[in-house]
């Protein structure tokens, strides 16, 4: 058997030696280790949870130590951790990364290649989180989902109204307020009468006791009330289930730190319609040590879905620059000869970095630092360049507020005002010298 020193072949050096390559698919997977190990060298597995158990021993029993396969749906996630279990060093690998060779049309093929790209050292790990962040992870994902199909039950109350005429959109900026299910409640138990539905609007209402009556005012049909019941009903259940994803991410929190807070006691610091029913900041201040919700543009909401997709230890990214390049935030420049070719636009999506570009488009109309930013950007290469370049310090600064256990420490807009008319009077004038002329201030 090797032993585990490097060896050579040609030109390349053996990094993993005891390497083993896996072409997973839905139904079976394909298994390729050295020739010199055992014979048949490939084996083909049943994806059933045995097999994969039967995957970890016959690679155990081959002096195998770390094993490199594709990410292809999802079906390499229970292969993954078995193998982790066992003890292995796992390589999930992009397969876009090991695509482009000709030849190879066959799954036997395929993890042969990978098993000799492994063994080379040529193949790069994909991101993982442990097994506390994956929970939290699974967790946040399906909130996800649930808070879209509830989004979804709202459109089609609206759109109900919209076809009985009823402008309750016109006159309640969002209809499942106090306000509007106050309505909407009332209309399902069979009131008709538009002044008796407007005496339900709140005293906050901005709109005229009038205006509301008018918007109330329309053609009330069996199926249109139909929908509105269904949609309503649905979207209860969506808002109590949500309830439920909650109560078990505050105890996911609650088991990273092995304690528990009195979350109430600060209930409310977060707004808007998909707020946590909890409040998470105080379980992610004492978690990562810093207050992350601090940074402009980043909600509870959001720095729960960036800590549920990069983890609470950035140790894995070396610099910020690691960091937003994994996050698909750094500029995508291709370099040949010397010279600059045109940028390519990277297609890769990534979770965390998604939630950065929709922190940094909040920014578009606030007055700090950050904002003005985005502004000068925008008026110079257009909104999609200045939200990515923004959402890219906004992940600098989570970096170093992380790693470096530093509080969030904002630039006054009046100081980042001076220091960029500092800069442009710098630039002007080396233009001017440039050009043989000096400026002189009036």
């Amino acid at each position: 058997m090797e032993n585990n020193r490097s060896l050579t072949q040609g030109e390349f050096q053996i990094i993993h030696p005891n390497a083993a390559g896996i072409d997973v698919a839905s139904q079976m997977h394909f298994v390729a280790i050295p020739p010199s190990r055992d014979h048949p060298s490939v084996r083909k597995f049943g994806s059933f949870t045995q097999d994969l158990h039967d995957i970890a021993k016959w690679l155990k029993k081959c002096g195998i130590d770390t094993v490199a396969m594709e990410s292809t749906g999802i079906y390499w996630i229970q292969l993954y951790l078995i193998l982790e279990e066992y003890g292995f060093e796992v390589f999930l690998v992009n397969a876009r990364h090991i695509k482009n060779v000709s030849g190879r049309k066959s799954d036997v093929q395929d993890c042969q290649w990978i098993q000799q790209l492994h063994s080379f050292g040529l193949l790069n790990a994909s991101f993982q989180p442990d097994l506390n962040g994956r929970e939290l992870r699974t967790y946040m994902r399906h909130r996800k989902h649930l808070t879209e199909s509830y989004a979804a039950q709202i459109q089609l109350m609206q759109k109900a109204f919209e076809q009985m005429n009823i402008k309750l959109c016109n006159v309640l900026s969002d209809i499942t307020g106090k306000s509007g299910l106050a309505m909407i409640e009332a209309i399902l138990k069979g009131e008709r009468d538009a002044s008796q539905l407007a005496l339900l609007a709140d005293i906050r209402v901005k709109a005229s006791h009038q205006d509301i009556v008018k918007s109330l005012q329309g053609v009330w049909r069996n199926e249109h009330i139909f929908e509105l019941r269904q949609a309503y009903d649905l979207y209860l259940i969506f808002k109590e289930k949500i309830k439920e994803c909650d109560h078990q991410i505050e105890q996911t929190l609650q088991q990273q730190q092995n304690t528990s807070f009195d979350s109430g006691q600060n209930k409310g610091k977060s707004k808007g319609t998909n707020k946590f029913d909890f409040n998470a900041t105080i379980y992610l201040k004492k978690i990562l040590g810093v207050d992350i919700t601090e940074i402009f543009g980043i909600s509870e909401l959001t720095a729960m879905q960036i800590i549920s997709e990069i983890g609470v230890d950035l140790s894995k990214w070396p610099t910020p620059k690691h960091f937003v390049s994994w996050l698909n935030l750094a500029p995508n420049n291709r370099i040949s000869g010397g010279k600059m070719l045109k940028t390519k636009r990277n297609r890769k999506k990534n979770k965390a970095g998604q939630a950065f570009l929709m922190a940094a488009f909040t920014l578009h109309r606030s007055n700090h630092w950050l904002g003005a930013t985005y502004r000068r950007i925008a008026a110079k290469n257009g909104a999609p360049i200045a939200i990515k370049a923004t959402a890219r310090k906004l992940a600098i600064i989570l970096y170093q507020m992380i790693t470096k256990q530093v509080e969030f420490c904002p630039l006054p807009i009046v100081d980042y005002n001076q220091l960029f008319k500092e800069r442009k009077i710098k630039y002007i004038k080396n233009q001017a010298l440039m050009l043989g002329f000096q400026l002189i201030p009036s």
